[in-house]
């Protein structure tokens, strides 16, 4: 009966394994298909996924059934990252990188067509917002702490904001 009242603490997470991933279909997502288990810089590893994946859906879907993805992608990435969290007992693990991928399938989405030199460019701005936070990315990155669904809602919410920063930088230079 106390095991009901106090239940058994859990250490956190702090390093995901391929066996913590593979044990709920929402890790594998959170961590973005094994691209979040890199043990340097996850995020960067998690863009470049996106990156990839990206490429190869241009090549079976059209803009709106990537539009779709996307945005099933943000429904169910919301579910995952609020799972994955919660399981590993951390706020916002940086090894769940199912953020950067759907913030940054939706800036290629928005910046396509473009060559590689843009879409790189893209991707360094992305992960220059993403990794620094300035301004309005740091602003998002505080707004939603906690677990459970609002935090789920918060490990996504900053990558959006830092992708709405890319494309507006990229938007003003297309522009000058």
């Amino acid at each position: 009966m106390t095991a009901l009242i106090n239940p058994p603490v859990r250490p956190s997470v702090l390093r995901p394994t391929a066996r913590f991933m593979l044990s709920h279909p929402a890790h594998c997502i959170a961590l973005g298909f094994g691209s979040g288990l890199s043990p340097v810089a996850p995020g960067t590893a998690g863009t470049l996924w996106a990156w990839l994946a990206y490429t190869v859906m241009q090549m079976w879907l059209t803009p709106a059934a990537i539009g779709l993805v996307i945005a099933v992608s943000l429904a169910v990435g919301w579910w995952a990252c609020t799972v994955t969290a919660s399981h590993m007992r951390v706020l916002d693990p940086g090894n769940i990188v199912w953020d950067e991928v759907i913030a940054f399938w939706l800036v290629l989405w928005l910046l396509m067509p473009a060559g590689f030199w843009s879409q790189f460019a893209a991707f360094l701005l992305f992960r220059v917002f993403d990794a620094v936070k300035p301004g309005p990315v740091a602003w998002a990155d505080d707004l939603f702490h906690g677990f459970g669904w609002r935090g789920g809602f918060g490990i996504i919410f900053d990558d959006l904001v830092a992708a709405f920063c890319t494309l507006l930088v990229i938007a003003a230079w297309r522009f000058w």
